[in-house]
């Protein structure tokens, strides 16, 4: 046997103080508190350099600076830099255009005045969707990258469309058809006999079956659509039965599901997301539902099954309708609100049981007033 060697100690550490976590690697990235950075190459390609008459074309604003001004992308007032474009929509931010160093800015012809020397103004009506354009020239949607990754699971009989981009590990069911220029992400599922529109997104891990989508459908990470509703019949010995849901899921061209919603298939009949629509992350919408066209509910939001949105409808975070309701063509629906009856069309309603908005805060200035009231009472007894 080997001779035994020196007999390692422990290192000595003082009672009562903890060992020193290892030191991470520090990031290359900029400060980690939030503020505002310009975009990232390492997440968002660029398009750019754009010159200013592109810019203009592809956004619609107007401005007298020199068109071939040349611009490599977008970033807020407080990271912007000569060769960037940023935009203000609000007065409250003056002090920040006053400040910033952007090479152009968008904004409403009434604050043009306010820019500073040698930055060029593009004016705008709507100051934010023209430079949502802006941002979109400089950093469009990823193209698919035609092909199929080798661990993906095709169904022989699936159809898939020309230039589509089929992700690692995901699965597409028989009888599946797929429109052209499709991107389905990894760990996707695209169940049997469901029919994409050309140019779909489908990020990682969302599934959709029971389901017919139109053009450019986005279903973000995540995201559910055509499970089995939230139907059952209660029996006489306690249990219940659950009642077969036989309907689909019809998702209108350009609607856009946000990361973990879930979109149940109807049960007798379909469920129904009208085009244009959008839904942010986490909302619940139950069987049979049916929306117009260009809604928006909001994160946490849940509609019950049968309900019916109008066209434009909003329905704020974390808002709630009941079903069988009828909910009116521009109506909006505030934060928090529980909805139980019929809204009419172009109706603001706030509170819980929900009631029109300006009635709702007519009665929290009464109840105010009456608490203040109570106490003036009570210090003068």
């Amino acid at each position: 046997m080997p001779p035994a060697g020196p007999k390692l100690r422990p290192p000595r550490r003082r009672p009562g103080r903890p060992r020193r976590p290892r030191r991470l690697p520090r990031s290359s990235g900029a400060d980690l508190r939030g503020a505002a950075v310009a975009v990232d190459p390492r997440f968002f390609a660029s398009a750019g350099p754009q010159v200013l008459a592109d810019i203009l074309l592809a956004a619609g604003g107007q401005s007298t600076g020199d068109p071939t001004r040349s611009f490599n992308g977008v970033a807020p007032l407080q990271a912007a830099g000569p060769d960037e474009v940023s935009f203000l929509d609000n007065r409250k931010y003056l002090p920040a255009l006053a400040a910033t160093r952007a090479g152009a800015v968008v904004l409403a012809p009434a604050l043009a005045g306010q820019v500073p020397e040698g930055m060029i103004a593009i004016t705008a009506a709507a100051p934010y969707l023209t430079f949502a354009r802006i941002a979109a020239l400089f950093h469009p949607a990823p193209a698919p990258v035609p092909g199929v990754h080798p661990s993906a699971v095709i169904a022989e009989d699936a159809v898939i469309g020309e230039g589509c981009e089929i992700g690692p590990c995901a699965v597409i069911g028989a009888g599946a058809c797929i429109g052209r220029g499709c991107i389905i992400g990894a760990h996707a599922v695209v169940g049997p006999g469901v029919e994409l529109g050309e140019g779909c997104r489908l990020h990682p891990h969302c599934s959709i079956s029971h389901a017919i989508a139109g053009r450019g459908v986005v279903l973000h990470p995540g995201a559910r659509i055509g499970q089995e509703g939230f139907g059952f019949a209660p029996t006489p010995e306690g249990g219940f039965l659950t009642m077969p849901q036989l309907g689909r899921v019809l998702l209108g061209d350009f609607c856009e599901i946000g990361a973990n919603s879930c979109v149940d298939r109807g049960s007798q009949g379909d469920t129904v997301i009208g085009p244009g629509s959008r839904l942010d992350n986490l909302v619940q919408v139950g069987h049979n539902v049916r929306t117009g066209r260009g809604c928006i509910i909001v994160g946490q939001a849940g509609i019950a099954g049968s309900t019916v949105l109008g066209d434009y409808v909003q329905l704020a975070a974390q808002s709630g309708i009941a079903g069988h309701l009828e909910i009116g063509s521009g109506a909006r629906i505030g934060a928090q609100a529980g909805v139980m009856n019929d809204v009419p069309a172009k109706t603001d309603v706030i509170g819980s049981p929900a009631w029109p908005a300006r009635e709702f805060w007519r009665a929290v200035a009464g109840l105010r007033k009456l608490g203040a009231a109570r106490q003036d009472e009570g210090k003068a007894g």
